[in-house]
């Protein structure tokens, strides 16, 4: 069976994008977890100064520590921003669209098993939705994870890929889908 590969490569590559959730909590939550912290006392300390009406010890603040107190307020805010930006980057990328791809290699793997085409035609759909998430996703993955910028340069072959693909399958699917399993020569 030609979607055979695709369900085998579905469920394997599933697995490695899932991961990247663990991966993301245990190496990026504890640096968001501080930002925050640190956020949060800078912001409670300009809460209380704004509950006191610009007093600290009963004396009136001056516009510049009031401008200071903001500026560090800010930049926590800031801080918060820069330290989930890679979780952010992670989920966006690899993580999400891999599971999808992974997602979408088993179903077209399982939809071949129900078409009636020649066996050249189901090949390409196939390797098409392989090679697709693997130029995609795969692709997310050296950027994002391993900060390969060069990968850049291919990163638009993926997407067209899996869109041929789809379009292939569709065309596959209306000209020979069956309601049954079909045994490929």
């Amino acid at each position: 069976m030609i979607g055979k590969k695709n369900v085998v490569f579905g469920f394997l590559y599933l697995v490695l994008t899932a991961a990247l959730g663990p991966l993301m909590v245990v190496n990026m939550v504890p640096d968001i977890d501080i930002a925050l912290e640190k956020k949060q006392g800078v912001v409670g300390e300009i809460q209380q100064i704004e509950m006191d009406e610009f007093e600290r010890d009963l004396e009136p603040l001056t516009a510049e520590d009031i401008a200071k107190t903001n500026t560090v307020g800010l930049l926590s805010l800031n801080n918060v921003y820069n330290a989930e930006a890679p979780k952010n980057m992670m989920k966006a990328g690899p993580h999400a669209h891999g599971n999808l791809e992974a997602l979408l290699n088993i179903v077209v793997g399982v939809a071949l098993c129900f078409i009636a085409v020649s066996t050249m035609f189901k090949q390409v759909i196939s390797w098409l939705f392989i090679l697709g998430t693997v130029l995609h996703s795969g692709v997310l993955y050296l950027l994002v994870v391993f900060e390969q910028s060069w990968v850049l340069t291919i990163a638009p072959a993926g997407p067209v890929l899996l869109l041929l693909g789809l379009f292939a399958a569709g065309i596959a699917a209306a000209m020979g889908f069956r309601g049954e399993l079909v045994k490929d020569n």
